[in-house]
């Protein structure tokens, strides 16, 4: 049986024992209502009489039979008993040495106790029938004064329920059943749905099912769309990963394997002419250095990229003086910069403090610069200007007055491995990575970074990172 089933069932035995209850506490109720607008009625008659015949108990019975002549009733029993229990009047029976003590009749008790009470259809010994009896008790002179009526069909029909209410609560019920199946059928159909999509996912099945695609317009159907379209959007998203993950292993064998195939050339051809002259053999040597440097900086540039992308909680952050930093870094590239006719205007305030970790952010600074260098052209100058944003982040601006980058290449500037000019970019030495580590960096720093060209040519990159205290 399924849960929709077990739920519709389990509420609807709940909601049918409710409806029951209801229905018999109703039915009483309504019983109850009609007798005591009978005995009422009775009431009213036996205080009117009361009043009509204050001294009741010294009446004779001539004039109690006219009052109740005068006042008659269809059927009307009218009985006045003394302190003692004993019949001292009653219109229809009146040999009353034979009608018995009345103190154990149940109406009088409950007069005696309570100035009034009534029976239902209790059977009148002295005239074989049955009455509905109502008494109430005179406390000037202790007797009781009881009117019934004969409990023939007529009035057992005026005191039955009103059978109306029942068939309303049916049709009610009935209305109310089939809206708990639509209900409970619709949040049936959506678990099925749901327990249905965690199996398929579960066994990695495809979720572009017709099971799957629409759902009952209701909050848990609202709710269950979402779940599978986010675990749609995360597999897609996982495919993605896999796909950028195996692109990027492909790129980096294919970036290992120019340094360690030139290295490995430049050894053999060493080992297979042991004649070779020392000038060649030395050449030879150099060239096998710069590529093991070349090996040696892309192996610490994917190191770096993992540490961002794998553990950046266990990056430490302090206070850094950005300013020293990027003046430092000047005087490491100068010669580089001399020798293509560069300079660097730094407008860094010396005691720039930043809120970061120092090995990044030399890294941010320092691929801003060597890509500078290696890019931008001869001749060109390196401008570094920052101001505060105002909210809590200094804005820096890291541009050249060079070639620049043509327009289609910029969205792919931070891409691993991405080249403009691969070419060129590898006979620069370069990794191919310094700029997707600068992106990563001022990420890890919660700043953000964009490049552009300059309206005046040249290549601009503004980057935003946190002050300290901020």
């Amino acid at each position: 049986m399924s849960i929709g089933n077990r739920l519709f069932i389990s509420v609807l035995s709940v909601f049918l024992v409710f409806a029951a209850t209801f229905i018999i506490f109703q039915h009483n109720r309504e019983s109850e209502f009609k007798v005591n607008l009978l005995d009422a009625r009775l009431q009213d008659y036996n205080g009117m009489m009361i009043e009509s015949l204050p001294q009741l108990h010294q009446q004779t019975e001539r004039a109690i039979d006219e009052y109740v002549q005068k006042h008659r009733l269809e059927g009307l029993r009218v009985t006045v008993i003394n302190r003692q229990g004993s019949v001292v009047y009653d219109n229809m029976y009146k040999d009353y040495a034979r009608t018995g003590n009345h103190l154990d009749r149940k109406e009088v008790k409950q007069a005696w106790e309570n100035g009034h009470g009534h029976d239902i259809s209790r059977l009148s010994t002295t005239l074989n029938h049955t009455y509905f009896y109502s008494a109430t008790y005179i406390p000037q002179n202790g007797y009781t004064l009881r009117s019934a009526l004969p409990y023939n069909n007529a009035l057992s029909e005026t005191l039955k329920a009103d059978q109306h209410y029942l068939w309303f609560s049916l049709v009610v019920m009935a209305i109310l059943v089939i809206i708990l199946y639509r209900f409970v059928s619709r949040l049936g159909d959506n678990i099925n749905k749901l327990r249905l999509f965690a199996t398929k996912a579960d066994h990695n099945e495809s979720l572009d099912t017709e099971d799957l695609v629409e759902f009952p317009g209701d909050e848990l159907g609202e709710i269950a769309e979402r779940i599978i379209k986010i675990y749609k959007r995360l597999q897609k998203t996982k495919e993605e990963q896999n796909r950028l993950k195996r692109q990027l292993t492909q790129n980096i064998a294919h970036e290992l394997k120019t340094p360690v195939a030139s290295i490995s050339g430049y050894l053999e051809t060493i080992l297979d002419n042991p004649n070779i002259n020392d000038t060649t053999k030395g050449q030879f040597l150099q060239r096998c250095y710069a590529q093991a440097q070349r090996l040696t900086s892309l192996l610490h540039d994917i190191s770096t990229l993992n540490r961002l992308d794998d553990a950046p909680d266990m990056v430490d952050f302090e206070t850094v003086d950005v300013g020293t930093m990027v003046a430092s870094i000047a005087k490491e590239t100068a010669l580089q910069m001399a020798d293509r006719n560069m300079r660097i205007i730094n407008q860094l305030p010396h005691s720039l403090k930043v809120k970061g970790n120092q090995s990044l952010l030399y890294s941010v600074f320092r691929n801003l610069t060597d890509n500078a260098i290696a890019y931008s052209g001869v001749g060109t100058t390196i401008k570094i200007t920052v101001h505060d944003n105002g909210k809590g982040f200094w804005h820096f601006t890291f541009s050249d007055n060079g070639v620049g980058v043509p327009y289609e290449h910029l969205p792919r500037l931070f891409e691993r491995f991405y080249r403009v000019d691969k070419g060129r970019s590898r006979k620069m030495g370069g990794t191919g990575l310094g700029l997707a580590i600068v992106k990563n960096a001022v990420l890890l720093h919660g700043g953000t970074i964009s490049a552009s060209n300059n309206p005046n040519g040249g290549l601009r990159f503004d980057f935003t990172l946190p002050g300290e205290g901020k």
